[in-house]
């Protein structure tokens, strides 16, 4: 039984390095749930603007913050995350982590630790689950209506490489801070979709390019192999001018397409969103009569700021009602661990192993 967080659930936010801590900000602000003790953040003047924009206080002291707080959202530099964690958990709030959940595997150990040892509730940042145009593709995926799957593409960017990163804060352009360029930042929604989907890859193959000349990957593409013959290709970059489809399923009844998932697509993207083609036996016979069904769903991420809001919208709700969080600690590690491994592949040009992985039933 998870533990039940008694309204209003007292909220801060750790660290304004991340630009969605500004969408979660405004959904725990918003909440009649919740009461938004304040914002920290090792950046005073960022702080200081954060909790004015949004009036709530901003506190210079950490641990004075986390006295006051059942609950937390770390929004911090990606290196951050495992101390801010540790730091939180020591002091019994409740923590909703934006992704990744780590630089590495060690930092996904420690902050997991720390939570089991303090027995409070975790949640990892991966809104795409929540978005129903994703949920009706996933749909369609369980209820067999595309046949055996033996293809996924996913590609998920923006073009912020290309024209100046307006959304995006500096540090993510430092290895050190960020721990990888696009296929870490972009690419582990793709991770997270993808096993979603269809559970745990055994392999990775991997490339990764620096055409705009950062110190982190502009562009990584990465192909998992499932048991069963299960391909998954993962392309992610900041370096997308434009784009459309974002994802894309291949099965032996049918084929459906996703577009305006992406930042690359989603402001491009007017219509028709969620395309699908089921292969009937009058198509077997005659192929010219197969034809797109278009789905009326508009995907929650063309509505942004309320696609990002759905994070800590869960994490309260879970808090609130005492259930587990829908998307776990395990779900950060297993993701992040495909990523991993992609680069781990890409630095030695060869397919790779994906440690720990395990075929859901």
């Amino acid at each position: 039984m998870a533990p039940r967080v008694e309204s209003p659930v007292r909220f801060g936010v750790l660290s304004f390095a991340m630009y969605h801590a500004n969408f979660w900000s405004l959904a725990i602000a918003d909440s009649d749930l919740t009461e938004f003790m304040g914002i920290w953040d090792d950046n005073p003047e960022r702080g200081q603007c954060a909790a004015k924009e949004y009036g709530t206080e901003y506190w210079s002291n950490l641990d004075s913050l986390l006295d006051v707080c059942d609950a937390v959202a770390i929004t911090s530099e990606t290196l951050n995350h495992v101390e801010l964690a540790e730091r939180a958990a020591a002091k019994g709030c409740h923590m909703l982590l934006e992704k990744p959940l780590a630089t590495t595997m060690e930092g996904c150990d420690r902050i997991e630790a720390a939570v089991r040892q303090a027995g409070v509730l975790f949640m990892q940042s991966f809104p795409k689950r929540f978005d129903p145009v994703n949920q009706e593709l996933k749909n369609l995926v369980d209820n067999g209506e595309l046949g055996r799957i033996t293809l996924m593409r996913v590609r998920h960017g923006h073009l912020y490489g290309l024209v100046g990163d307006t959304a995006h804060s500096s540090w993510m352009g430092d290895p050190l801070l960020a721990g990888g360029g696009s296929l870490l930042d972009e690419g582990i929604h793709g991770a997270d979709l993808i096993r979603w989907m269809f559970g745990e890859p055994e392999a990775v193959m991997a490339t990764i390019s620096y055409p705009t000349g950062r110190e982190v990957e502009d562009l990584g593409v990465a192909i998992f192999t499932f048991e069963g013959g299960l391909i998954c290709e993962l392309a992610a970059s900041s370096t997308f001018a434009a784009a459309d489809n974002s994802v894309e399923i291949y099965g032996t009844k049918g084929t459906a397409v996703l577009s305006g998932v992406d930042l690359a697509s989603r402001d491009l993207t007017g219509h028709s969103y969620l395309k699908v083609c089921r292969l009937s036996e009058d198509n077997r016979q005659d192929i010219t009569t197969r034809k797109w069904m278009i789905s009326d769903l508009v995907p929650r991420f063309k509505k942004t700021p309320i696609f990002h809001q759905q994070n800590p919208i869960q994490f309260i709700e879970a808090l609130v009602q005492g259930h587990q969080p829908p998307t776990t600690i395990e779900d950060g590690r297993l993701s992040l661990q495909m990523i991993l491994s992609a680069y781990e592949s890409a630095r030695h040009g060869r397919m790779v192993k994906i440690p720990n992985s395990v075929v859901l039933e």
